[in-house]
């Protein structure tokens, strides 16, 4: 195992690099390829973290590496806000049919995911000609100022770093685990109505289909039809942050299909482009036209490297049928995952939807207590067998599977087994 006294890049890491970015390994990557990397030490691990969700299509697929190539031969950045360029636009249209089914859809390119909730929130207060914004606990909406502001979790995001952003809201994210039903998070809402802003000044309301950083833990459909019931009554933009829950991670293309619904505005990032910074807001053609010419953009918002890899992601995902594949990663998981809680009671919880998989591990299953620290040694006992993972939730309790969608079910089965070692070698 790769460590700060053996290897001389992490040593210089403590020098050099702000202590605040955290690494969840102690490990120095070469190389990778698919659902694999390596160490500089030369060994090898099964990656299922996958970049935090940005390898949906896996590392370094021949069809990005190709795009990429291409454009980098015509050019690699003019600004969009300079003169145009043909695949920002290509792209656009084709997130806008995807989205939009067929209705009139407009899009906005940016480089990460928390530039492009700023900006949903900037488009939704300009369409509306309101300030207030709703969004929920549990949420991770990124780590900028207004970013952090929204999310719903102190630790690590907000730390000391305020005042924060005002005129944000948070209310109850549903949560059949730990109790917390449509109805109560629904009355959440209807509190903070009455409690601290109207609806006619609300401008957004923000939520993850699916809670990523917050737990893995997925919106109701009943919640989701009645939350869009409830904006389009009071004229309050519906934003869906699908930056972690996009591109096939669930088992459809966007989380928000699930529940049958269809959102104002979509923000895309992560998986878009394979690994090339580029992020996006996909929102009905009204409300993304309400900023006036130069209130949207940004340096290298919709970079022409992301956008011609953006294309050859989206043209992946139908000749490789990555749905079905994500939908069949899901159900080996949830497999292995309830074989494991069904001997060992310190898992609480499995739960997939598609191939966005996690276990919750808890002291025991009737107080439901998170225990951050099992879930700190698997990660760990995994890691020194070849397997790579990550935690999420607000105790840091859960453990989450990001895999490429082109993981092979031998893959898949080999990462139960190691799993189940690290589990095995934790308790």
């Amino acid at each position: 195992m790769s460590d700060i006294n053996s290897n001389p890049v992490l040593a210089a890491r403590e020098t050099h690099v702000s202590r605040g970015v955290a690494s969840a390994h102690p490990i120095v990557i070469s190389r990778a390829a698919g659902s694999y990397v390596w160490d500089t030490d030369g060994k090898k691990y099964l990656d299922f973290v996958g970049g935090i969700g940005v390898l949906n299509v896996g590392h370094n697929h021949p069809a990005v590496v190709d795009a990429i190539k291409k454009q980098i031969d015509s050019f690699t950045h003019v600004c969009f806000q300079v003169g145009a360029y043909e695949p920002y636009v290509e792209l656009a249209g084709k997130l806008n049919a995807l989205v939009g089914v067929g209705a009139p859809y407009k899009s906005v390119f940016l480089t990460t995911g928390a530039e492009a909730v700023e900006n949903a929130i900037k488009i939704a207060r300009s369409h509306t000609r309101r300030s207030g914004v709703i969004a929920f606990r549990g949420g991770f909406h990124g780590r900028t100022l207004l970013g952090i502001s929204l999310t719903g979790f102190s630790q690590p995001y907000k730390q000391n770093f305020g005042p924060f952003a005002p005129d944000v809201h948070h209310a109850t994210y549903p949560n059949e685990y730990r109790g917390v039903s449509t109805e109560q998070a629904l009355a959440s809402l209807q509190d903070i109505f009455d409690t601290q802003i109207l609806p006619e000044r609300v401008a957004a309301i923000i939520i993850e289909p699916v809670l990523g950083d917050g737990g893995f833990v997925a919106a109701p459909p009943a919640f989701m039809k009645a939350l869009r019931e409830l904006t389009t009554r009071h004229g309050i933009v519906l934003i869906c942050d699908e930056i972690q829950t996009g591109f096939g991670r669930t088992g459809k293309m966007f989380g928000f299909e699930h529940s049958g619904i269809q959102p104002d505005l979509v923000t895309v990032a992560k998986s878009l482009a394979g690994g090339i910074p580029l992020s996006g807001v996909v929102g009905k053609a009204e409300i993304m036209d309400a900023p006036a010419p130069g209130g949207l953009g940004g340096t290298y918002g919709g970079n022409p490297l992301g956008c011609a890899a953006g294309l050859a992601v989206l043209s992946i995902f139908e000749n490789e049928h990555l749905l079905e594949r994500s939908q069949g990663i899901g159900q080996q998981l949830m497999t292995g995952f309830e074989k494991l809680k069904a001997r060992l009671p310190q898992i609480g919880d499995v739960r997939t939807l598609g191939a966005m998989a996690a276990v919750e591990f808890v002291t025991d299953r009737a107080s439901k207590a998170p225990d951050g620290e099992i879930a700190q040694k698997v990660i760990e006992q995994a890691r020194l067998r070849g397997l790579l993972l990550i935690k999420c939730g607000i105790h840091r309790n859960i453990v989450r599977f990001l895999c490429p969608l082109n993981t092979s079910e031998s893959d898949v089965e080999d990462a139960l087994t190691l799993f189940e070692l690290a589990l095995e070698a934790s308790l």
